[in-house]
C-alpha cells in the first residue's frame, strides 16, 4: 500500500502555505486601514472632499429639483413644500383644538360649580329629521 504524503496526521494541502500568507497580508492591510480611517488627516481629507463635492453637485441638485417641482406640478401631484405646508396647518388646528376642549372643561367646572350639581348629559346629540322634500314626478300617460 501506498502512503499518503502527510505531515503531523494531516493530509499535505500544496495551497496551506498561499492561504496562511494571504490570512497574514489581509490582517496587516485591515490594521493599517483601521488606524488609518481613525486618523485626524483622514477625516480632515474627507471632509474636504465631501465639501468640495457638495458644492460642486449643487447646481444639478437645483436643476433636478426644479424639474421635479414642474413634474408634479404637471401631474398635479403636492411637492414636498405642500405636504409640509398642509402638516404645519393640521397641527396648528390640532393645537387650537385642544385648546378649545381645555377651554370648554373650564366652562363646564364653573357651571358645575355655580349649580352644585352636574346636568345629565343626553348620550345622542338630537339629529335632525331625514324626511324627503322632493316632490314625486308624475308618472307619464301615453304617448304624444
Amino acid at each position: 500500500m501506498a502512503e499518503d504524503p502527510t505531515h503531523d496526521g494531516k493530509r499535505l494541502d500544496p495551497m496551506e502555505p498561499w492561504r496562511a500568507a494571504r490570512d497574514l497580508y489581509m490582517d496587516a492591510w485591515g490594521k493599517t486601514m483601521v488606524d488609518m480611517v481613525n486618523s485626524e488627516g483622514y477625516a480632515q481629507a474627507t471632509g474636504a472632499m465631501l465639501d468640495s463635492y457638495m458644492t460642486a453637485s449643487a447646481p444639478f441638485r437645483e436643476a433636478v429639483e426644479k424639474a421635479m417641482l414642474k413634474t408634479l406640478e404637471q401631474m398635479a401631484m403636492p411637492s414636498r413644500a405642500d405636504v409640509l405646508s398642509i402638516a404645519e396647518r393640521m397641527t396648528n388646528v390640532e393645537m387650537r383644538l385642544d385648546d378649545l376642549d381645555a377651554k370648554l372643561d373650564n366652562i363646564q367646572r364653573l357651571i358645575v360649580k355655580v349649580d352644585g350639581a352636574p346636568r345629565p348629559q343626553s348620550a345622542k346629540a338630537p339629529q335632525p329629521s331625514r324626511e324627503k322634500t322632493t316632490k314625486a314626478k308624475p308618472a307619464k300617460t301615453g304617448k304624444k
